[in-house]
């Protein structure tokens, strides 16, 4: 299975990277596939590439049903008896 997530530029590098944060961590990523991005842009981040930049509502929205899943996945495997 494959994700894309929501990932906010922190800093642009050149015509082709950028750093982004992505779940609080800093990670050079490619943005070549883009053109008229600026710092506090949200980009769709697969694999290491910026596919297209998305608003800043709909990445909030993303990221926080993102962090609702995580959460039920722990909640899950704490029933079961594993450890998250």
């Amino acid at each position: 299975m494959c994700l894309a997530i929501p990932v906010r530029i922190e800093e642009l590098l050149d015509e082709q990277s950028a750093v982004a944060c992505i779940g609080g961590l800093r990670k050079t990523i490619n943005v070549a596939l883009l053109d008229d991005l600026h710092v506090g842009d949200y980009v769709i981040l697969h694999v290491g590439f910026a596919l297209q930049k998305l608003d800043e509502a709909e990445a909030q929205r993303t990221l926080a049903l993102l962090a609702e899943l995580g959460q039920l996945a722990e909640a899950e495997q704490a029933a079961q008896g594993e450890v998250p």
